[in-house]
């Protein structure tokens, strides 16, 4: 049975998934070399943002097939290097959508009413009203940077509070903005214009200290500025010398540079400073939402399952995989047939997307490919995470071309893959949904479906050849479970196409070939 670590604080509805399919041990509080010490023993690894997943982590994970993080960033986790390994890394893109919103939102209206400097105060026995007046959020201007799931769901909110709603997101359409009731603009007017700036972008090289000295000193003195993203997108040192010199109004936070906050100057700062310990995912519904959603996808991997929230397969987004499913299977089965036809030292492999295959995103339909061709000579060493870059690394040249004309099927998928053996073509398509057939092998027309064990001749296309070769067959105790050959003329050269119940013998190949009119034979096993 599989072994799946939980090291840090879990709900116990994703405890309850991965008991359904694996043996679950919950260790918390581990330094990297602890975990690097006993990570070996396990295929799965499910964390939040208190574990340090490093390289010698991931080095020592000789087992390890996924890592979930129960949240939506995965900063925590040396991606690169697990993507190298072949390890799919997954997390929850949508599970604390809600819950990271309403905190944001929550933020904004408290440092708008001084909440927590005059809790503080009453409590302490005073009753300094006059000293909490407050500012309405009303027809004041909310700026968004970053308009995914949680910074739509701010600016939607923000909308029915009355606010005006700029946005900035070089990844987002005007179109997509409008839809949101947002005004698209670039950074700078955005922090001149808006009273709120609400940040909502992952941490990366181009967003580390996106807020610094030189863009604070643009904002207005009223404004008012609330990261529930990502530590490290503001230079937290501009920003208390900003709040000290008054250049702007307030700021609330709840995530950091460094966490748990340290000696920071931000901590001697009084009521135009909310300070929250990375709150933004912590409601009980969220830590479900989270704990199930990443615990499923484990659940699905170690069945032999995709994951449907990998950070690191391009492309293979959940709402994609549901489209893409069928055709990720044809993709990986064609590759598989094609890399063993054209032998083990693939140079190069042809995709060609034709009629409705052509209008979806060809990327994981490619990764798929790529996965089935070097399935057959590196097994299990190769998956979706890692198939691009094996790929690479022997040098195989991938070329896509897309042909939305359709001949006999509305949508069909062809892989032509030249290697030790020659070069060799390919074509499938689905039936029904979801049946693959393959229809062409070498541009001679059949429709098969794909079996476990087939056997594939080019011969002449002559009396008494298909006789020859079931006898030769049934010589070798070999059972024949279906038969169809393919030609494009009358007595010229044919495809046969057989599966068989067993692997062929030893041996039987090379009888096969000594077969007159026989000009050559393959084995495959998908």
């Amino acid at each position: 049975m599989p072994k799946v670590l939980v090291s840090d604080s879990i709900d116990q509805a994703g405890l309850d998934i991965l008991s359904q399919v694996a043996q679950v041990d919950v260790k918390t509080g581990l330094s990297p070399d602890e975990l690097a010490a006993i990570i070996s023993d396990y295929d799965a690894l499910m964390i939040r943002s208190g574990t340090r997943v490093t390289k010698a982590v991931i080095e020592a994970g000789k087992q390890l097939k996924i890592i979930g993080r129960a949240g939506v960033g995965v900063d925590n986790v040396d991606v690169p290097m697990a993507t190298r390994r072949g390890i799919v890394v997954v997390n929850s893109p949508e599970g604390n959508t809600i819950a990271a919103a309403e905190h944001a939102l929550a933020m904004m209206l408290a440092l708008s009413r001084h909440i927590a400097a005059a809790d503080q105060s009453v409590k302490a026995g005073q009753w300094n009203r006059k000293q909490f007046t407050g500012v309405e959020v009303y027809k004041k201007t909310l700026g968004v940077v970053g308009l995914g799931k949680i910074g739509s769901h701010v600016a939607n909110v923000g909308r029915a509070l009355g606010m005006n709603l700029l946005a900035y997101d070089p990844f987002i359409s005007s179109e997509r903005a409008d839809q949101l009731g947002c005004r698209l603009v670039d950074l700078d007017l955005l922090l001149r214009e808006a009273d709120y700036v609400s940040l909502h972008v992952p941490k990366m090289p181009e967003t580390m200290h996106l807020i610094n000295e030189q863009t604070l000193a643009i904002m207005k003195p009223t404004a008012r500025l609330i990261n529930c993203s990502r530590g490290g997108v503001i230079d937290e040192i501009a920003l208390a010398n900003a709040l000290k010199q008054g250049q702007i109004a307030g700021a609330a936070l709840d995530v950091y540079e460094e966490e748990p906050l340290g000696n920071s100057p931000l901590k001697q700062l009084d009521k135009n400073v909310i300070l929250t310990p990375h709150l933004g995912a912590s409601t009980e519904e969220a830590q479900v939402n989270v704990a199930t959603d990443v615990a499923e996808q484990i659940r699905d991997v170690l069945l032999g399952l995709p994951a449907r929230s990998a950070v690191n397969i391009p492309g293979l987004r959940a709402e994609v995989l549901d489209k893409l499913r069928p055709y990720l299977q044809l993709s990986e089965t064609l590759g598989n047939l094609v890399g063993q036809l054209a032998g083990g030292r693939v140079e190069s492999l042809s995709v060609r997307l034709q009629g409705d295959i052509a209008n979806h995103d060809s990327q994981p339909i490619m990764i798929a490919a790529l996965k089935g061709l070097l399935s057959h000579a590196l097994q299990e060493r190769v998956n979706y995470v890692n198939a691009s870059i094996e790929a690479k690394e022997r040098g195989i040249h991938v070329v896509e071309t897309r042909d939305a004309a359709v001949k006999d099927y509305t949508g069909s998928l062809q892989l032509m893959a030249k290697g030790s053996l020659g070069e060799h073509s390919v074509t499938g398509v689905l039936l029904g949904g979801d049946e693959i057939r393959i229809t062409d092998i070498d541009e001679f027309p059949i429709n098969v479906p794909p079996t476990r064990y087939m056997l594939f001749t080019l011969h002449r296309d002559m009396p008494g050849i298909i006789g020859k070769i079931g006898s030769l067959l049934g010589s070798f105790n070999v059972n024949i479970a279906s038969m169809q050959v393919g030609r494009k003329i009358v007595r010229g050269d044919a495809v046969m196409v057989l599966s068989i119940d067993d692997p062929l013998p030893e041996g039987i190949l090379s009888e096969i070939t000594k077969v007159p009119g026989i000009r050559d034979a393959y084995t495959v096993s998908l």
